[in-house]
């Protein structure tokens, strides 16, 4: 079905109606076959607490709804986040367990002598053991 609509927002159902070319009739059965999903219910519950229970207007439960929506998508973003330096690090572990099986030893970070700049890492690497 081609949305009609250019942004999201609250209608009453006449409007739905028009918009959709629906009889407000037949909007009102679809309320009362319960065509709406466990997020609407949550939705509707959360916002009659802020207007019933904490008397917010309906400028502020929009505000409410803007931050609480901008907060679940930086939650996303911050799990994604999350999961990818997880990744790194378990890609770091394995390659630093492999270079120690295969010889290499970590250096242990020393300090400079006076005058004497350090330019980046040093890898030292043993001498196979003999047999």
């Amino acid at each position: 079905m081609v949305t009609k609509r250019k942004k999201q927002g609250a209608y009453m159902i006449s409007a739905v109606a028009e918009m959709y070319a629906i009889h407000p009739q037949t909007l009102r059965l679809y309320e009362r076959e319960g065509l709406y999903t466990d997020e609407d219910l949550e939705r509707l519950e959360f916002i009659l607490n802020l207007a019933r229970d904490l008397g917010v207007n309906i400028a502020g439960i929009a505000i409410v709804l803007q931050m609480r929506e901008r907060m679940e998508a930086m939650n996303a973003q911050m799990s994604e986040f999350v999961d990818y330096v997880r990744g790194e690090m378990l890609g770091r572990m394995q390659q630093a367990q492999q270079n120690q099986q295969a010889g290499l030893v970590p250096l242990v970070p020393r300090m400079p002598r006076a005058g004497v700049r350090q330019t980046g890492p040093v890898i030292v690497v043993r001498a196979p053991r003999k047999k």
